[in-house]
């Protein structure tokens, strides 16, 4: 009988490599939010994949950067939790970024661990510019496998998937069979009504909001729930309301939506925005925002 396998994979890479993009692919669910804007990621996500023979556990990290605000510190203090606890180091790269700056970045986890080198986008590569990566990258002794992939379009997936297997170790499960992530329900709801901000919202506004769930209640028929959407200035919370409410409304009901369709039940969402003046340098807002 073939031993079971499990382990720890931590997903790291500079902001806007496509790391939440491949968590989402690999588990078949849309656990991360995505955007085309860098640093949407903010908390680690946990998603767990459960086969016949293998259990893995992926952490998805916020984009590797230097911290200008308190929020920045407390997001780079989660990928240093990851690296901590993981296995296997996936570590991701656009195939059009630079490959030096990717180099220094991988440096600076100062990772000890099992590397798989993801080159992701393949579908839109330069000439040459793969084998140029895989030549600087094959070099370092932790660096096992490097897989070329476009996590967008789902390509070379399956050969991911068995680098990481091939690496797991023995070990058994470390949760249930049926458990996908160890984050509650109100964490995604939050996470999906951000995520609208990036798509509905001009470029640094999204970047000052933060989400906070008020009520979160199944009841009966539906599930109710309150947020508020937390910003920096009163002139950020007119542009997030609307012209007659027009924005919030916008965002409340893509919001919904997608909630709706993850949890599969009816939901009732209320938006209300609040200013809290530099929050993402107050230790105490950060804490209640879940940071």
């Amino acid at each position: 009988m073939e031993e079971f396998k499990s382990g720890f994979v931590g997903i790291f890479g500079k902001p806007n490599a496509g790391k939440s993009t491949l968590l989402n692919i690999l588990l078949g669910e849309k656990l991360a939010i995505v955007s085309p804007k860098v640093q949407t990621t903010r908390n680690k996500i946990m998603g767990i994949l459960t086969e016949k023979n293998y259990q893995i556990v992926f952490s998805d990290t916020p984009g590797l950067l230097h911290s200008k605000y308190k929020l920045h510190e407390r997001m780079m203090h989660e990928v240093d939790l990851v690296k901590q606890g993981t296995d296997i180091i996936i570590y991701i790269l656009d195939v059009n970024d630079d490959v030096e700056e990717n180099l220094a970045m991988l440096d600076l986890i100062k990772s000890k661990q099992s590397t798989i080198i993801v080159i992701n986008k393949i579908d839109k590569q330069k000439a040459n510019k793969v084998a140029h990566i895989k030549e600087r990258f094959s070099t370092l002794k932790q660096v096992k496998k490097i897989v070329e992939i476009s996590a967008l379009k789902n390509t070379h997936i399956d050969t991911l998937l068995q680098a990481i297997v091939d690496l797991l170790p023995a070990m058994p499960a470390y949760y249930d069979e049926d458990t996908l992530t160890d984050k509650p329900m109100r964490f995604f709801a939050a996470e999906m009504i951000r995520e609208k901000l990036f798509f509905l919202l001009d470029e640094e506004l999204p970047y000052h909001a933060a989400i906070l769930i008020r009520q979160y209640e199944e009841k009966t028929t539906l599930t109710k729930i309150v947020a508020d959407i937390v910003v920096s200035r009163e002139t950020q919370k007119a542009i997030i309301i609307g012209k007659g409410g027009s924005m919030i409304k916008k965002i409340g009901q893509d919001a919904r939506e997608d909630i709706e369709k993850f949890i599969a039940r009816k939901v009732f969402l209320e938006l209300h925005v609040k200013v809290r003046k530099d929050w993402r340098n107050n230790d105490l807002y950060l804490k209640e925002y879940g940071y």
